[in-house]
């Protein structure tokens, strides 16, 4: 699925957020510590968005990984990383077990890991986690941003129209693929709310788990420590 809107994904992106998601994401870079000289991993990193903006902070001197299981995201992502002259290593890989050595290991694991609107899509959110987890250094951060549902009751009767109505019919336009953006609001629908998926991450192992909930209560950023 993912490989067939890959070519409009990053236009959709935009059109749906309003083009928010880019400075959710550097506030998702914030939240994730990170400086020049730093590693960061990007799991489900789809065209790069999260990665490259993780790659200006760390800067040519830092490290930052993109691992995620669609060949043409990764195409794509790849594409924008020689345009845009950011070096950002991609990689095929699941999140479920990554291609990566144990954070604990001598000369291996990364200072942050992220996953930007990601892990809405894994089977095993909690062994998802577990994986993040496993390939920080000691000390390392965790972060995690996703869209969650609305609370506010006004706002929520806007985004229900928005998510079931509009998206789809946007994705049939754009991408001509209907039902990839379908799916988008039932695995909203299915996804855990912030406090469950607070429980999740601690149940991974991770702590200090915190979140902040943005754009009137669709945006959910979850930050930990390894």
């Amino acid at each position: 699925m993912f490989d067939g809107i890959a070519g409009s994904y990053d236009r959709l992106n935009d059109l749906m957020t309003a083009g928010l998601h880019h400075r959710w994401r550097e506030m998702g870079v914030m939240l994730a510590g990170v400086g020049p000289g730093s590693s960061a991993l990007d799991v489900c990193c789809g065209t790069g968005d999260f990665a490259f903006a993780l790659k200006r902070v760390v800067g040519p001197e830092g490290r930052v990984v993109g691992v995620d299981v669609s060949e043409e995201m990764l195409r794509v992502a790849r594409e924008k990383s020689g345009r845009n002259q950011l070096y950002v290593e991609f990689r095929t890989g699941d999140v479920l077990d990554l291609p990566l050595p144990s954070g604990g290991e001598p000369g291996a694991g990364f200072d942050a890991c992220t996953a930007g609107f990601g892990i809405r899509n894994v089977t095993d959110i909690e062994k998802a986690f577990s994986e993040m987890r496993r390939v920080c250094r000691p000390g390392g951060k965790v972060v995690c941003l996703e869209i969650t549902q609305a609370r506010i009751p006004v706002f929520k009767q806007f985004y229900d129209l928005w998510f079931n109505h509009a998206v789809p019919r946007l994705g049939r336009l754009a991408a001509r693929d209907g039902s990839a953006y379908s799916y988008l609001p039932a695995s909203v629908r299915r996804f855990p709310d912030p406090a469950e998926l607070k429980r999740l991450m601690e149940n991974a192992g991770l702590v200090n788990v915190r979140y902040e909930i943005l754009a009137g209560g669709i945006i959910a950023l979850h930050h930990a420590l390894v």
